[in-house]
C-alpha cells in the first residue's frame, strides 16, 4: 500500500508538468469571463445621470426682432427734434439735435455766429422744439425784415427787444401753462428771465391760478409789450 500511495503521490507532479500550464491558463481565462461580466451587470444595475443633462445648452445670440428694432427706432424718433437755422450763421441749415437741446446748441451745431451777426437779443436759453426756425439777423437789419421772413417760414415769430428772431410754430401743445410751469419752463419763454419767472410764481401763489392768460399783466414787471410778445406762446388750463 505504501508503494501504491506513493504511486499516486508521483502522478501528481507529472499531471501538473503535462497539463499544469493548459488549466492554469483556462482557469484564468474563466475567471477573468465571470469578473466581467459580474461587474459589467453591476454597473448597468447603477443608474448613471446623462451627460448630455450635465453638458448646458450653448448660448444663442439672439437676434432683435422686427418688433424690438422698431420700438429703439422710435425711442430714437422721440428723443430727437429737427430744426433750421438761417442767417448770419457760419453754417445755415437743417440740423437734428436731443429734444432737450437749446437755441444756443443749435447755433454752435452751425458753426457759431458769423461777423456780422446781431446776436444781443437771441434768446440763447430758449428750449427748442420740433421743426422749429432759427433766424439769426445781421447787424443794422431792420425788426420788420425779420418779422417778414418769419412770415414766409409760416411760423409764427417771436418778437424780442431788438432784431433777433426764433421762429416756431405756435401750437397749443407747445404753449406754456402759466398755472403749471416751473420756473425752469417759465424762462422757455423769450424776454422771461430767473426774476420775472420768480414773480409769475410769487403772483400766482399768492393770488392762485391765473383764469386769463390776460392776467400775466397784473404780474410786478410785466407790461403790454411784454404781453403782447408772450400772448402767442402762454396759456391758461
Amino acid at each position: 500500500m505504501p508503494s501504491e500511495k506513493k504511486g499516486w503521490c508521483g502522478l501528481i507532479p507529472t499531471f501538473l508538468k503535462q497539463y499544469g500550464k493548459k488549466y492554469l491558463l483556462s482557469g484564468i481565462l474563466i475567471l477573468s469571463c465571470f469578473f466581467y461580466f459580474y461587474f459589467s451587470q453591476n454597473q448597468s444595475d447603477t443608474p448613471q445621470t446623462d451627460i448630455f443633462e450635465t453638458i448646458p445648452e450653448k448660448t444663442k445670440t439672439e437676434e432683435p426682432s422686427n418688433t424690438e428694432q422698431q420700438e429703439s427706432q422710435n425711442i430714437i424718433a422721440d428723443t430727437s427734434i429737427i430744426v433750421d437755422v438761417k442767417g448770419a450763421v457760419k453754417n445755415p441749415g437743417v440740423y437734428s439735435l436731443s429734444a432737450d437741446s437749446r437755441v444756443i446748441d443749435a447755433i454752435l451745431l452751425a458753426g457759431g455766429y458769423s461777423k456780422n451777426a446781431d446776436s444781443v437779443s437771441i434768446n440763447h436759453a430758449q428750449r427748442l422744439q420740433d421743426e422749429m426756425v432759427i433766424y439769426v439777423p445781421k447787424i443794422g437789419e431792420e425788426p420788420s425784415e425779420v418779422q417778414a421772413i418769419a412770415s414766409v417760414q409760416q411760423s409764427t415769430s417771436i418778437p424780442s427787444t431788438q432784431s433777433g428772431s426764433v421762429s416756431q410754430t405756435g401750437s397749443q401743445s407747445d404753449k406754456v401753462n402759466l398755472n403749471t410751469a416751473d420756473e425752469a419752463a417759465l424762462m422757455t419763454l423769450n424776454g422771461v428771465g430767473p426774476s420775472k419767472a420768480k414773480a409769475i410764481l410769487s403772483y400766482r401763489d399768492e393770488s392762485g391760478p391765473f383764469k386769463t392768460i390776460e392776467d400775466l399783466k397784473n404780474v410786478t414787471g410785466i407790461g403790454d409789450k411784454t404781453f403782447e410778445n408772450l400772448r402767442d406762446f402762454i396759456t391758461v388750463q
